[in-house]
Formats: C-alpha cells, structure tokens, sequence
C-alpha cells in the first residue's frame, strides 16, 4: 500500500453555499466514495454516475 498513488479531492473547488473546506485524501477509490458520500449528505446531490464522474475529474494527484 506505501507505493498506491495518492489522490486528493478539495470541496474548496466547488462553488457552496455552506464555505465547505474539506479536504480528502487517499487512493482514488477511497476518495471517489468518501468525496460522493460527502456531496450527497452535506451538500444534497444526487447521487448520481454523472456526480461521480464530475468529482473523480476533479481528484488531484497528492
């Protein structure tokens, strides 16, 4: 697990109403579904395949 890429997700990149400053980190199917549960429960998306496609194109290498 030492040599896993690291992905980074910023809610800071995302226009919110709420000034969310959470940032996650870890492999990038870690991020994907802590960052998609994050927008539904917090931020009230749907959840969606286009919700997921649009946060995993926003992960940034660590």
């Amino acid at each position: 697990m030492a040599n896993s890429n690291r992905f980074a997700a910023d809610c800071r990149l995302f226009p919110s109403d709420k000034n969310c400053s959470l940032y996650i980190a870890g492999t990038e199917e870690e991020v994907l579904q802590v960052a998609v549960r994050h927008a539904v429960e917090e931020h009230g998306h749907e959840e969606s395949e286009e919700l997921r496609n649009q946060i995993k194109s926003l992960l940034k290498p660590e």
